[in-house]
C-alpha cells in the first residue's frame, strides 16, 4: 500500500514539474522585418506566393523556418535572438542567386532587406477609368538580358489582396509587340459583379518563362463613384 501511494506521488509530481516546464516555455520576442527590394524599392508580388526561408545553427534538430512575402514585397517573422542564414527561394519572379544564402543577426526588432535581381520591372504606372472600362498605362524593363517574357496581365479586383489567385477580372495584354522601356496599355471592362462597388483595386502582373510566379505593380484603389 505505502508503496503504491510512493509510486503514485512520484507520478503525480513528475507531470506537475512538466507542465511548469511547458507553461514556462518563452515565445520569441524578437522580431526580423524587412523588404525584398532591388535597387532601394519593394518588389510587388503575390501574397503568401514566393518564399524566403530562414535557418539557425547550433541545434540538433534543424528545420526551416517559412518566411512568406506580402503582395507589397515585406515580410515579418517572431524570433528568438540569434544568427540565421536566411535563403532566397527558386522558382520566384527574380533571378536565382549564385549565392542565395544571407547572414542575419537578429537581436530585438531587427530589420533586413533582401536584395533581388528581378527578371523584369513594371514602371510609370497608371490606371484611368472611364465609363465602366479601366485603362492601364505602363512600361516593362527587361532586367536580365536572357529572360523573356511569357505574360503581361492586368488585374482587377474586389479585394486588396488582387494577383494571379485572387482576381475578379484578369486581361492579357499583347506580348508580341511589347516593347521594353516604353510605354504600353491593357484596358479591362469593368465586371458586373464589381460595377456597384465604391471602388476597385489594379495591378499589372508580368511572369517570365523562367518562373511560375508574376512580379506585380503595386496594387492601386480606384474609385468607381
Amino acid at each position: 500500500m505505502k508503496l503504491n501511494f510512493l509510486m503514485t506521488l512520484t507520478a503525480t509530481a513528475s507531470l506537475f514539474l512538466a507542465g511548469c516546464a511547458y507553461d514556462n516555455f518563452e515565445a520569441p520576442e524578437s522580431t526580423l522585418s524587412g523588404r525584398v527590394v532591388y535597387e532601394g524599392n519593394a518588389v510587388g508580388v503575390r501574397n503568401n506566393g514566393p518564399q524566403l526561408e530562414l535557418w539557425e545553427d547550433g541545434h540538433a534538430l534543424k528545420s526551416k523556418i517559412p518566411v512568406y512575402l506580402n503582395q507589397d514585397g515585406t515580410f515579418s517573422a517572431s524570433l528568438f535572438d540569434g544568427q540565421y542564414k536566411l535563403v532566397r527561394r527558386g522558382d520566384s519572379p527574380w533571378l536565382q542567386q549564385a549565392t542565395d544564402t544571407l547572414i542575419v543577426n537578429v537581436k530585438g526588432n531587427t530589420t533586413f532587406d533582401v536584395p533581388v535581381t528581378p527578371y523584369f520591372t513594371i514602371t510609370n504606372e497608371s490606371f484611368q477609368k472611364s465609363g465602366n472600362t479601366i485603362t492601364a498605362q505602363f512600361a516593362v524593363n527587361k532586367i536580365v538580358q536572357s529572360a523573356n517574357v511569357e505574360l503581361v496581365r492586368l488585374y482587377l479586383g474586389k479585394s486588396i489582396l488582387t494577383d494571379q489567385v485572387l482576381r475578379d477580372l484578369r486581361v492579357d495584354g499583347n506580348v508580341g509587340s511589347l516593347v521594353f522601356g516604353q510605354s504600353t496599355v491593357i484596358a479591362g471592362e469593368i465586371p458586373d459583379a464589381l460595377k456597384n462597388l465604391d471602388y476597385v483595386f489594379a495591378r499589372i502582373g508580368v511572369k517570365s518563362t523562367s518562373s511560375s510566379e508574376y512580379i506585380y505593380t503595386q496594387v492601386q484603389k480606384i474609385a468607381l463613384k
